[in-house]
């Protein structure tokens, strides 16, 4: 067996790209994103990468992907869900809303939002919640 390095985000992708579920569906489809500071550089390009074995559509608006991903659960009879990323800030919070009405249904939904480099300064403050 060869090798291979991958970063955790190349890793999580291709993870997810490979599920299934027991109809041979993929268990989760795709993504809605919204890049930016906290999940560009990692998630980002690894989405990038993979192309069309895991597809990426870019929002508008956190809350309202993550609605549409509920909705997408729910037309499938719980048996797909899509993943959701946002960058760091109050975008990954407008998230929450979506994430308790998911909750109270009982419909799966993946949420990744972004966070900031363990390696850089946090500040000056910018969007951090």
């Amino acid at each position: 067996m060869k090798t291979i390095r991958l970063t955790a985000a190349q890793a999580f992708v291709r993870y997810l790209a490979a599920q299934s579920n027991e109809e041979g569906e993929p268990l989760v489809p795709g993504c809605w994103a919204i890049f930016g500071h906290g999940n560009v550089a990692g998630l980002g390009e690894a989405l990038q990468g993979v192309g069309d074995a895991f597809p990426t559509w870019r929002g508008h608006n956190e809350q309202s992907m993550a609605h549409a991903a509920i909705a997408y659960a729910k037309a499938k009879n719980r048996q797909q869900a899509m993943m959701v990323t946002t960058s760091i800030g109050p975008g990954a919070l407008n998230m929450v809303t979506a994430c308790a009405l998911a909750h109270v249904n009982r419909l799966p939904v993946l949420l990744v939002p972004g966070d900031v480099f363990a390696n850089r300064v946090p500040d000056p403050v910018l969007q951090q919640v």
